[in-house]
């Protein structure tokens, strides 16, 4: 299971970038909403960095 999450939590970025993009290609159009996708792909980065490590953690409690 730790190596299906282990997997699993990249999936945060990949979440991450596709609303990069989206915000870098409506910037033009609507930048109110480009602002909001950053905001979102700052937070879902965050997360990512959070559950890497708490998972690491847990990991490490349970070797020893």
């Amino acid at each position: 299971m730790n190596t299906l999450w282990k997997y699993l939590q990249y999936g945060y970025l990949i979440i991450a970038f596709i609303f990069l993009i989206e915000a870098i290609l409506g910037w033009n159009e609507d930048r109110e909403k480009s602002y909001l996708m950053i905001g979102f792909a700052v937070f879902i980065t965050l997360v990512f960095f959070f559950k890497r490590y708490f998972r690491k953690k847990v990991q490490s409690r349970n070797n020893q």
